[in-house]
Formats: structure tokens, C-alpha cells, sequence
């Protein structure tokens, strides 16, 4: 049996998962533009790790881990007894939370950023971040044999990263202009 988890087992997954990101972004950019493209590729891939750094087991070769001995509730000790750091990065969990969901929230305001409807879709869609991070929780509180905790303070950590990365998003939109396809695109 082949135990998965572990730093090599997320660069391998969040790899793949680039991959496939890369090639719906070129097919994107090829039809909408390099803005568009990038902004899906980078939308669609921050989507996937932030999935496999927060849902595959931090160590590789846990084996079975008893339902008695994993938690039956979040936690909801706001800013609580996490780690003060993460086993890939240094600096303190509260902070990586943050960040983790940054490039979401940016990428998805320059993806949706290139129509009008784009003001109704960023907010719906900074809720979707949100409802993700809470379905990720939800999923670490169910599964122990990931090995991993609920915490209501990493769903505050995450949207707050969404929320900075779409304020971000919106201050890059004008430099960046998604709306304004590649010479040539509309006329295929």
C-alpha cells in the first residue's frame, strides 16, 4: 500500500495539478487574451494547491490514525493554539493561512474583472472562496486519517487572504486590463 503525504507528495500533486491549470489557461489565452489566460491558469492552480496543501497529510506514512484519538469538534479558540509555524515555510500558521488564499482572491478579479457582470461575480465569488475554506475545514474535522485539525480561526485567516488578494486584484485591474482581448482574438 502507498502512503501519501507529505512535502514531496503536495510539489508532486501541486505539479499535476499545474500542469492541467497551464494547458486550460493556454486554451483561455489563446481565445480571450494573455491577461485572461493567466488570470485562470493562476485562478484555477491556487484553487488546487491551496486543496493539497490543507487536505494531504502533512507527513508521509501515518498509517491508521483511530477515530478516538482525532477531534470531534472545530476549535473555535480564534487565533488559538496553532503552531507557530508550518512544516514546509517558516512564520507563523495565522499568516500562511492569509496567504495561502491571496493569490485566489487576486486571480479571480483579474478572471472575471473583463466583463461588466464582473461586479456581481467577484463578491459571489469571494463567497465561494469562503464557503471553500469552510469545506476544507469541514473535511479535516471528518477525516482523521488525514491527520489534520478544524479551526474556525483558519477559515477567518483564509477569507481574510481572499478579501486582501481581491483588493489587490482590483487595484492591478486598470494596469492589467483583462478586458482588452490580444490583437486579432475576436476576429478568429
Amino acid at each position: 500500500m502507498v502512503s501519501i503525504g507529505g512535502t514531496g507528495w503536495m510539489l508532486l500533486f501541486a505539479a499535476v495539478a499545474g500542469l492541467f491549470a497551464l494547458v486550460i489557461g493556454l486554451g483561455i489565452g489563446r481565445r480571450m487574451g494573455v491577461v485572461a489566460g493567466v488570470a485562470w491558469f493562476g485562478l484555477l492552480w491556487s484553487i488546487a494547491v491551496i486543496a493539497i496543501v490543507t487536505l494531504v497529510p502533512a507527513q508521509n506514512g501515518l498509517g491508521y490514525i483511530p477515530a478516538r484519538e482525532h477531534a470531534t469538534s472545530c476549535s473555535w479558540d480564534i487565533g488559538g493554539p496553532a503552531p507557530g509555524g508550518f512544516w514546509i515555510f517558516g512564520g507563523g500558521q495565522q499568516l500562511l493561512n492569509t496567504l495561502l488564499f491571496v493569490p485566489a482572491g487576486l486571480f479571480l478579479v483579474l478572471a472575471f474583472g473583463r466583463w461588466r457582470s464582473g461586479w456581481l461575480l467577484v463578491p459571489l465569488g469571494l463567497v465561494a472562496l469562503a464557503a471553500y475554506s469552510l469545506g476544507i475545514e469541514e473535511t479535516q474535522l471528518h477525516v482523521a486519517r488525514i491527520d489534520r485539525a478544524c479551526d474556525v480561526t483558519d477559515i477567518i485567516d483564509n477569507v481574510s487572504g481572499a478579501a486582501l488578494g481581491v483588493a489587490i486584484g482590483l487595484a492591478l485591474l486598470p494596469l492589467a486590463r483583462p478586458w482588452r482581448a490580444r490583437r486579432g482574438a475576436s476576429r478568429r
